[in-house]
């Protein structure tokens, strides 16, 4: 028992660690992103998202799916974890070298004779490589100390506001903020490496065989990432051919405040996963546990949030938009209850890989674009931006929770959500974290494996 409560408390105190960061990041983020809008104006502010969108297409790819089998690899054999690291590095570099190639020529086909478009896209695309090297990030998640990415983080994120500030002072052309994000990435990356060095006690390795393991498991996750993020973007790309940029705008904005707290529960998400994976190798019931555990923390406060953002839509708009986009609180207030069913999703993911069924998410990721690209069809046309809300709305519901029920395999993920609906599963975890843990069991975090 002892053992599970400074379990759950690193979990905590390492969600705690990314929090407390994101929240710091956030609101630098959302300063310093206001004044660059400004200054590049509609035209500039949108090449940039431009790029953004077109990285974020091949980021999938690049990623091979190695960033969702990552912490597992490395909670079930720790003695190899630098061969495990090194390989993904390999992996990695060599897929994003590939990726900014493609990058290029499909730009400079898509936008043929566009040189500022086809400069802009060149240079956002540089930070491919510097995310390829930010793998070693999941070896602190694997560790539960993840108070050091966040950290590292903060500082890079940090540096690139201070970069953007320069360009800003400086009046730069808009070349310069495609290179802000690769700065970002850079930093964390060379930090994040220089302090595995100091605490990770193996030395990175190529192998072959860790290769075609890893392969095996993360290729189902290329598709499925593809589709995630295909359906992601559908929305806001057929409102502007249906509707244009103004409705475009209001839908965005609405999108924007329904996740300002998503990083929490991407925390508590990344925080119980090798906890998660630890339970499930030794075979113990603690498996089951924390997954109803994890399911249960997401539902319930998806339930505050959504409440509270329902109630307050209009005045959130207003504080962070302003009166121009008043007409973004209905669509908000439909938006901000799909992102529950969306964190259910990614509770499911770990079950998934736990159980090694990953091979099912391509059929449950490419029916959510499939049906979120036929409803945003029918709906926008009648109902406009809160037709693709609602068209979301369904997408995830249909994808994360009924998908699981007719998908035969993976309908004991189900029995775990349907557990963690009782507030009594939510009430023992809050007691046990408030229970202390006896001062001759505490070990020091930097020895602890988990």
């Amino acid at each position: 028992m002892r053992c599970i409560a400074m379990t759950e408390n690193k979990v905590f105190k390492n969600a705690t660690w990314i929090i407390a960061c994101k929240i710091v990041q956030s609101l630098l983020g959302l300063v310093v992103s206001m004044f660059s809008a400004r200054y590049l104006g509609p035209a500039g502010y949108g090449l940039i998202n431009y790029a953004s969108s077109v990285v974020a297409f091949v980021a999938p790819i690049m990623q091979l799916g190695l960033n969702m089998v990552m912490v597992q690899e490395i909670v079930n054999s720790p003695e190899k974890e630098g061969e495990t690291l090194g390989t993904a590095l390999v992996m990695n570099l060599c897929s994003a070298v590939l990726c900014v190639l493609g990058i290029i020529g499909f730009v400079a086909i898509a936008n043929f004779g566009e040189r500022e478009t086809l400069i802009v896209c060149a240079l956002y695309s540089v930070l491919l490589i510097f995310q390829a090297l930010e793998m070693v990030q999941y070896w602190f998640q694997a560790k539960l100390k993840s108070k050091y990415v966040s950290v590292v983080a903060l500082i890079a994120y940090t540096v690139m506001s201070a970069y953007k500030i320069f360009l800003l002072v400086t009046k730069a052309k808009v070349y310069w903020f495609a290179l802000s994000q690769a700065i970002d990435y850079m930093v964390i990356a060379v930090v994040l490496l220089i302090i595995y060095k100091k605490l990770g006690a193996q030395s990175f390795r190529f192998s072959k065989d860790a290769m075609k393991r890893m392969w095996k498991k993360s290729k189902h996750y290329i598709v499925s990432s593809l589709m995630v993020t295909l359906f992601a973007q559908t929305d806001r790309i057929m409102i502007k051919l249906m509707l244009g940029d103004t409705q475009t705008g209001y839908y965005s904005s609405a999108v924007a405040c329904s996740g300002i707290t998503s990083f929490v529960f991407a925390a508590l998400i990344d925080s119980f996963r090798p906890s998660i994976f630890e339970a499930k190798k030794l075979g113990d019931t603690g498996f089951e546990k924390n997954m109803t555990r994890l399911y249960s923390v997401i539902i319930y406060l998806s339930l505050a949030q959504c409440l509270a953002i329902t109630l307050f839509a209009p005045l959130l708009i207003k504080i962070l938009y302003g009166s121009a986009y008043a007409p973004a609180s209905p669509a908000l207030r439909i938006i901000v209850w799909y992102t529950t069913f969306a964190y259910l999703g990614s509770v499911r993911n770990i079950w998934i890989l736990a159980e090694n069924k990953q091979k099912y998410l391509w059929i449950l990721n490419l029916s959510g674009a499939l049906m979120n690209i036929a409803l945003n069809a029918i709906l926008i046309p009648v109902w406009g931006i809160n037709g693709a809300a609602f068209a979301s709305l369904v997408t995830q519901v249909f994808t994360n929770v009924v998908m699981n029920m007719l998908i035969r395999p993976i309908r004991r993920n189900n029995l775990f959500m349907w557990k963690s609906l009782n507030p009594k599963v939510l009430w023992e975890m809050v007691q046990s974290l408030r229970k202390k843990t006896p001062k001759n069991t505490e070990i020091n975090e930097e020895n602890l494996n988990i």
